[in-house]
């Protein structure tokens, strides 16, 4: 069993940062993919950013430049850096760890407000 505990989230002005953190305990060993996702009020879950074991990264276009996706594979975290952030990017942002097709884990979310 592999669970996630989220931090970082909360409140900012609009052109602010807020990072991010995801901590996985449990068996995560070998490849798999570490991502954030989040889910804005009366939208559907979408993709922020995706990292796998071997680094490679995968942004959604609209937070290409803005958001940086890192992890540490010692530790089983994956940190989000969300910088000029703005009104759009409020969201439940959700970490999740994706071992096959058929196994992955969410982290309970956090919640980022973008608001002035």
């Amino acid at each position: 069993q592999v669970q996630l505990v989220e931090s970082g989230g909360g409140l900012v002005q609009p052109g602010g940062s807020l990072r991010l953190s995801c901590a996985a305990s449990g068996s995560i060993f070998g490849r798999n993919v570490m991502g954030w996702y989040r889910q804005a009020p009366g939208k559907e879950r979408e993709l922020v950013a995706t990292i796998g074991s071997g680094g490679t990264t995968n942004y959604a276009d609209s937070v290409k430049g803005r958001f940086t996706i890192s992890r540490d594979n010692a530790k089983n975290t994956v940190d989000l850096q969300m910088n000029s952030l703005k009104f759009d990017d409020t969201a439940i942002s959700s970490c999740k760890v994706t071992l096959s097709p058929f196994q992955y884990y969410w982290g309970q979310g956090t919640q980022v407000t973008v608001s002035s």
